[in-house]
């Protein structure tokens, strides 16, 4: 796509790990795009490939067709869009609003309704893939929205993904990616467990390991965290503490349909173990360095 002024001028708000190769993709394929962050340190690199630089959400959202939000959770959620300087005291009337986030399906409704009352319309479409994924424009979109909505936006979600799955309506999208991430998350407890017996044992930890992943347990999140396990790489592609964070908010929806999730509370229990330990701001691999501790003080 060459940027001229038919292009869709967009706003991005969050620049963390996955906020920053996604704004980075929409600068490579043409977009005009905005940026905000809380840090302005984090928006630099952007800055030097094009990007405009706004002091707050609302002056990014001013000016623009679709604003997309990246952030942590539903505070920083509510942060980015709420209040007199959040994105949608600025946005346009006619504008879409975006959250890409991994927040809870009863905040994308509360944003749906805010941003309908500014005559705005909202799409749901959080991501699965990691800082890798989001920096080679290979993410999945799981998105929620009516089908107008989704025709506007699919050529900037072109430019950061290569599989957008149309889900259901406003909501569809939230629901599907806690799903995902607590299934992601019992993945990776399981496999901490796995490695930590097979690692107290006579057995050659790699070949086990290796035997295991290629195996009938195997799956691309296994052979993935495996493989930075094996190697002790824990800088974080996903963060441990926001696993965490998604796990609650998976756990709270399941039993809000009358499901205990309880493989979902018994992962999380491991992760918030291993935040104790001081593992939250490292991969969410680090979760088996928990038991690796134990081992070493004997």
């Amino acid at each position: 796509m060459t940027s001229d002024t038919t292009t869709p001028r967009i706003a991005f708000l969050g620049l963390g790990i996955m906020g920053a190769g996604m704004a980075g993709r929409l600068l490579d394929g043409g977009f005009r795009v905005t940026v905000h962050n809380r840090s302005r340190e984090r928006a630099r690199a952007l800055e030097s490939k094009g990007a405009r630089v706004a002091e707050s959400p609302r002056a990014a959202a001013s000016e623009a067709d679709i604003v997309f939000s990246m952030v942590a959770d539903d505070a920083a959620s509510r942060a980015t869009w709420d209040g007199e300087q959040g994105a949608l005291a600025g946005v346009r009337a006619g504008s879409l609003v975006v959250e890409c986030s991994t927040v809870t399906v009863r905040r994308v409704h509360e944003l749906a309704e805010a941003a309908e009352r500014v005559g705005c319309t909202f799409v749901d479409a959080p991501v699965t893939g990691s800082k890798m994924q989001a920096a080679a424009g290979e993410l999945l979109f799981l998105v929620g929205a009516d089908h107008r909505a989704l025709a506007r936006i699919r050529p900037a979600l072109e430019a950061m993904g290569k599989t957008i799955l149309h889900l259901g309506p406003v909501g569809s999208g939230a629901l599907v990616k806690l799903i995902n991430n607590f299934l992601c998350g019992v993945q990776a407890a399981s496999l901490a467990e796995a490695i930590a017996v097979i690692e107290r044992s006579s057995l050659d930890r790699d070949r086990a390991v290796q035997a295991i992943v290629n195996g009938s347990p195997g799956s691309p999140v296994m052979k993935t965290l495996a493989g930075r396990i094996l190697a002790d790489d824990f800088s974080p592609n996903f963060y441990l503490h926001l696993l965490a964070k998604d796990m609650g908010y998976a756990i709270a929806e399941g039993q809000s349909r009358g499901v205990p999730m309880s493989t979902a509370s018994t992962a999380l229990d491991l992760l918030r173990s291993a935040m104790a330990h001081g593992d939250g701001d490292r991969d969410m691999a680090a979760v088996v360095e928990q038991f690796r501790e134990t081992v070493a003080s004997r």
